[in-house]
């Protein structure tokens, strides 16, 4: 189990579930039903107006297989999941089923399924927004068929879309969601910034210049404090992961040991899975706190 996961007891259907103290900006963003409608318009030409007309019931503080999910939200007899991904991971059709099968049992808690009468349910359908540093198709399709140990079809399938979202992929959808494209933006300036500059500088800057490209203006002026944290954990972790895990390219590797010796990086990671969220908040304005707190958790250079 990572430091920043706290084991529950298992849930009914026996699948292992974490709390976590964590967000992501990306769910941050999308936690606004007038942010998602406008994204769901996009991947599907609609054109609703009214948020109401779509009805969020993501599972709250819940983690399957180490990883939270993001949103999911019922509209027009369809249910969607919706997940970001900084980096590939085969596992989403696994991970999809567990998550719609929690759905469904909270959808139809108290019905009894043995009347003779069909009982209708929501189509699902699974889209994964994909950001990753490993290059990507513009759009790839996932299967759990593909984790099956013989290789044989079996009696169940779950596909996931996935899209990559990295800045300069997907321009049309991009065009159509002027979120989820100030969101591709941010991440782009991060990661440009991060080939110069360390970690918590190159967030801030990212901040400033989408402010001042009004890009995402409006919420990353009232979340300001919140985004910079978050984004310090997020790519603390990124490129972590990139150094450890993928063979990668000799300048992935720079960059994750570089953001994995950040200290206010590794203290905002103690605090988050320690549930201290307004202690993230201090150090991340005070210096003379956040020194306080390197000595406390014995964090050096």
């Amino acid at each position: 189990m990572s430091q920043n996961e706290t084991k529950k007891e298992l849930p009914e259907n026996g699948v292992p579930v974490y709390q976590t103290y964590k967000d992501r900006v990306f769910r941050m963003l999308f936690s606004s039903k007038e942010r998602l409608l406008e994204l769901y318009n996009a991947l599907n030409g609609t054109d609703y107006t009214n948020p109401d007309d779509l009805t969020v019931n993501t599972l709250e503080n819940a983690i399957y297989i180490n990883m939270k999910n993001d949103v999911s939200f019922i509209i027009d007899c369809n249910m969607w999941l919706y997940e970001h991904q900084s980096s590939y991971c085969p596992n989403m059709p696994l991970r999809g089923l567990m998550y719609f099968c929690d759905l469904y049992r909270k959808l139809l808690r108290g019905k009894d399924l043995s009347v003779r009468s069909l009982i209708r349910i929501p189509t699902p359908y699974y889209i994964v927004f994909y950001n990753g540093l490993e290059k990507r198709e513009e759009e790839f399709e996932q299967r759990l068929s593909d984790a099956f140990e013989n290789g044989k079809e079996g009696c169940i399938e779950l596909k996931v879309r996935a899209i990559n979202i990295n800045f300069g992929h997907n321009s049309e959808l991009l065009k159509k969601c002027k979120t989820l494209y100030g969101y591709a933006y941010f991440v782009a300036e991060i990661r440009k910034n991060l080939e110069t500059m360390e970690l918590q500088q190159a967030v801030e800057l990212a901040v400033e210049e989408c402010i001042r490209q009004d890009i995402l203006k409006e919420f990353l002026t009232e979340q300001r404090v919140e985004v910079i944290a978050m984004s310090i954990y997020e790519y603390n972790e990124e490129y972590v992961r990139q150094s450890l895990f993928e063979d990668g390219e000799k300048s992935g590797y720079n960059k994750g040991e570089k953001a994995g010796e950040n200290k206010l990086g590794r203290l905002i990671s103690i605090l988050l899975s320690e549930g201290k969220q307004e202690e993230v908040r201090v150090v991340s304005e005070d210096e003379s706190a956040r020194q306080e707190y390197y000595q406390k958790y014995r964090i050096t250079d």
